[in-house]
C-alpha cells in the first residue's frame, strides 16, 4: 500500500543523510544561493532545506503537509538559525505573496494528482518575487525505466516486481504535462535539465540490502509486503554477487527551471 507520511512508523524515512555534492554543484551552476530567501515545498525530512542553509541562503522555509516529516526536518536542521518550518500543502502553503527568490519542489509532484499540477505551480508563482525561480525536480516515466546496473539498483526493483514499474510510471508526470502545467501557472521562461544525483554510497552489498529493507527514502517499496521486500533484498544480492567494495547509487532526475517574469 502507498506510504503513509503521517504515520509515526515512518519517522526518519526522509532524513539522516545529506544532499550530495552532485546536487549542490548542479544548483550552484544555475543560480546564486547566497543571500536568497528560499522555500523548500514538500521538504520531507529537511535534507535539502539544510543543504540550502549550508550553501549560504539568507533564510530557508521548509513546508510539508505531514507533522511527522516536519518533526524529522526540525531534528535534521537543529542548530540552524536561518531555517524555519511551516505545515501546509503544495497547493495552500500559507506563506506570504512574493516573498521568495527560489523555490524547490523536489520529489513532490508524483504525490499529487496530475490535474493538481497547475494549482501547485500557481501557488509557487504566487510566492516568488519577480525574477525568482522555481525548481521542480522529479523522475519522468523515462527516468524510471532505466535498467538496473552497478549504479542503479532501483532498476532491479522493477525487474523483480514489474508491477512496481507500472505504479511508478503511472504516478510520474511526463515532461509535456509538467511543462504545460508550468505555462498554465504563468511561467513563460522554462528550461528542462537532467541531473545524475548520487543518492548514497554503500561500503558493500550488505549495507545496500540493509537499507532497502528499511524502505527509507523509497516510497515505492511500501507497495511490497514484508515477504516481498525480503525477496527483493535477496534478488539485489544476486545481481551484485560479483560486486566488490563500495556501491555508489545514482538517480537520474529531470529538473524543470521556471522563472517568474
Amino acid at each position: 500500500m502507498p506510504i503513509d507520511f503521517h504515520a509515526t512508523r515512518n519517522h526518519r524515512s526522509y532524513a539522516d543523510r545529506q544532499a550530495d555534492s552532485t546536487w549542490r554543484d548542479f544548483m550552484r551552476a544555475l543560480i546564486t544561493i547566497e543571500g536568497k530567501d528560499i522555500a523548500d515545498i514538500g521538504c520531507g525530512g529537511g535534507i535539502y532545506t539544510a543543504a540550502f542553509a549550508d550553501m549560504g541562503a539568507a533564510h530557508v522555509t521548509g513546508v510539508d503537509f505531514s507533522e511527522t516529516m516536519l518533526q524529522d526536518a526540525r531534528e535534521q536542521c537543529s542548530g540552524y538559525d536561518t531555517v524555519s518550518f511551516q505545515q501546509g500543502d503544495a497547493l495552500h502553503t500559507g506563506l506570504a505573496d512574493a516573498h521568495f527568490d527560489v523555490i524547490l519542489e523536489r520529489g513532490l509532484t508524483h504525490h499529487l494528482k496530475q490535474e493538481q499540477l497547475p494549482a501547485c505551480f500557481a501557488e509557487a508563482y504566487r510566492l516568488l518575487r519577480p525574477g525568482g525561480v522555481l525548481f521542480v525536480q522529479n523522475r519522468t516515466p523515462e527516468d524510471c525505466q532505466l535498467p538496473g546496473s552497478d549504479t542503479n539498483p532501483r532498476g532491479y526493483f522493477f525487474e523483480k516486481f514489474p508491477r512496481l514499474l507500472t505504479i511508478e510510471t503511472s504516478r510520474r508526470p511526463n515532461s509535456v504535462t509538467t511543462m504545460a502545467a508550468l505555462q498554465q501557472a504563468g511561467f513563460t521562461r522554462i528550461e528542462e535539465r537532467h541531473l545524475w544525483e548520487i543518492k548514497e554510497v554503500y561500503p558493500n552489498i550488505e549495507k545496500l540490502t540493509e537499507h532497502i529493507l528499511t524502505r527509507k527514502g523509497r516510497s515505492i517499496l511500501h507497495e511490497l509486503t514484508d515477504t516481498e521486500l525480503q525477496e527483493l533484498a535477496e534478488y539485489i544480492r544476486e545481481r551484485y554477487s560479483d560486486q566488490q567494495g563500495e556501491i555508489v547509487e545514482q538517480c537520474r532526475w529531470t529538473v524543470w527551471c521556471a522563472w517568474k517574469a
